[in-house]
């Protein structure tokens, strides 16, 4: 029997059971689908948050309070010190700090904006200072920034992203409107550009005031949540670093630089916290998806089992007419590659589609080489779940299939 006739008996063998065929498929496709778009899935968030960090800005250096990600932010506890405006103060000393250019302390929370009747709850509302837009990169498409007068008057203005003022104003333009912000009015003097980017958190629904005015208003005089520094240049950031790790430690009292209560992250150092944490998590989403792809061999072992307990009369009236072991062995081998292949290609099919798809608020970014090895892998997996079918059915004595009932 040649490669043709053995691919026709195998289409026709699975042609007679077409519902159970189909739904043998079905299950490859979820497996090879679920692979491509999970891996998707987890390639689109390391995406959006390596552009969130770029969008920093190339010289942005960040200090925040406790000793590693995750750790204290107030420290009452255990004796951080948490930081200060005074601590931002000194960092822009130039004489302590010569290669930092500027220095913005940020605090942060989240409010509901009101506006002729709409209402619309801010992602993010930052009170910094007006060096604040240059350090993170953030441009004014219309109207202004608020100046150093406003933060040493704690004027109520601010300067609005993109989505917020979609979301408030409308088609209408929002500089020099009034809006409610959590009780208190503000003027509008700007919008910023739009930053775009996908993710859990939307860039551009975030309402920049005054810090003093914010911390009048909602944080109180406290403690500030982190601070922005901008280095010189590039090439200055490391200088920069190790500047910030002098003031503050002589400031906060810490003798032993490896029991800092503050961290200072770099765009280079969150990348690659960044690209730790996505290649785990890929891995667990791709770990899962590989599941289901082994859930639709088992399923492929067990269909064609039933095929050739059904089919044991026929396989041994062809064994007695003179068909070789190996003839048997291709065919059933052909009909549970030719699952795979099918169920595979439409499973390729279904996740480049649903990748088109947001999900969760991430758009997700097709890694190519997942496509071809889900493919890969699912005709491996046909190959080797109908191995021992076939391989049951090549070794079925003649005159014992013809018995069969």
């Amino acid at each position: 029997m040649n490669p043709f006739q053995t691919l026709r008996f195998a289409f026709g063998g699975l042609a007679a059971n077409k519902v159970r065929s189909a739904l043998t498929m079905l299950g490859v496709l979820i497996g090879v689908a679920a692979v491509i778009l999970l891996l998707a899935v987890g390639n689109g968030s390391s995406q959006a948050v390596k552009d969130s960090i770029e969008k920093l800005g190339t010289n942005a250096l960040t200090v925040s309070s406790g000793s590693g990600f995750g750790g204290s932010r107030s420290g009452s506890a255990n004796g951080t010190k948490p930081l200060t405006v005074e601590d931002a103060r000194a960092l822009a000393d130039p004489s302590a700090a010569p290669h930092i250019e500027s220095v913005a302390p940020e605090v942060t929370t989240s409010q509901t904006a009101l506006y002729e009747g709409t209402s619309h709850t801010v992602g993010q509302v930052v009170g910094t200072y007006p060096a604040y837009f240059k350090a993170s990169n953030s441009k004014v498409a219309k109207g202004d920034y608020f100046s150093s007068d406003d933060v040493l008057a704690s004027r109520k203005v601010a300067v609005i992203g993109s989505t917020t003022a979609a979301d408030l104003f409308g088609t209408a333009d929002p500089v020099g409107r009034k809006m409610v912000l959590g009780g208190t009015p503000f003027t509008v003097v700007g919008v910023l550009s739009a930053k775009g980017g996908t993710g859990f958190q939307d860039p551009d629904d975030v309402v920049v005031a005054p810090l003093p005015t914010v911390q009048n208003a909602f944080t109180g005089f406290g403690s500030v949540g982190q601070i922005l520094v901008e280095a010189k240049s590039a090439d200055a950031t490391t200088g920069a670093q190790g500047e910030i790790t002098s003031v503050l430690m002589a400031r906060h009292g810490i003798k032993d630089p490896t029991a800092l209560d503050f961290r200072v992250a770099s765009q280079a150092s969150l990348l690659t916290t960044q690209a730790s944490t996505n290649k785990t998590f890929t891995v667990l989403l791709g770990a899962v998806a590989a599941i289901s792809l082994l859930v639709g061999g088992i399923g492929i072992t067990n269909i064609m089992l039933v095929t050739v307990t059904e089919r044991t009369r026929e396989i041994g009236i062809r064994k007695a007419i003179g068909a070789p072991r190996g003839v048997i062995l291709g065919q059933f081998l052909a009909e549970s590659t030719l699952l795979s292949l099918i169920g595979g290609g439409l499973g390729v099919a279904a996740g480049l589609i649903g990748s088109h798809f947001t999900i969760v608020g991430i758009k997700p970014v097709v890694i190519p080489e997942s496509v071809v090895g889900a493919f890969a892998i699912a005709v491996v997996i046909g190959l080797f779940f109908g191995g021992y079918p076939a391989n049951r059915a090549a070794s079925l004595r003649p005159i014992e299939a013809l018995r069969h009932e």
